[in-house]
């Protein structure tokens, strides 16, 4: 095993570390760094890669089936260690609960549509959509528009 550290304060703090499969030790070195960053960043991961996703480059984190993800600018989706109540402590103010499983970035948001049904969705920059729950859209009103 090799450990290289580069110190240039001209460049982005980055941390990348390979390895030949997860272990406890990459797991404490991942806490280790998303502990004393506590930045807009996230731990990522999809089938191939993981990353450090900015939340600012998020746009919405999603529960589905049990599990977490974090949805990218691009609309790529990618999966999370955390829950989501674990994310929503860390996220900065302008992220904003719009159902009960999913928390959006308001920079990222495009629009709000409403449906023939009555349901209104979440349009994001990147064309992803989500729906807003009744009672978050209510919430969501009262902090645009302070009613």
């Amino acid at each position: 095993m090799k450990f290289n550290l580069i110190i240039d304060k001209s460049r982005d703090e980055e941390i990348t570390a390979t390895v030949h499969s997860r272990s406890s030790l990459t797991d404490r070195i991942e806490a280790l760094v998303m502990q004393s960053s506590k930045t807009d960043r996230i731990p990522v991961f999809s089938e191939d890669e993981m990353k450090i996703l900015s939340f600012s480059e998020t746009e919405c984190f999603i529960t589905e089936g049990g599990k977490t993800f974090a949805v990218d600018s691009s609309g790529k989706k990618y999966r999370t260690k955390m829950r989501l109540y674990e994310i929503e402590e860390i996220l900065p103010s302008y992220f904003i609960r719009i159902n009960k499983s999913a928390v959006a970035n308001e920079k990222r948001l495009e629009r709000f549509s409403a449906n023939f049904s009555g349901a209104v969705d979440a349009i994001f920059k990147s064309g992803c959509k989500e729906y807003v729950s009744r009672r978050c859209f209510a919430e969501i009103k009262r902090r645009y528009l302070g009613k």
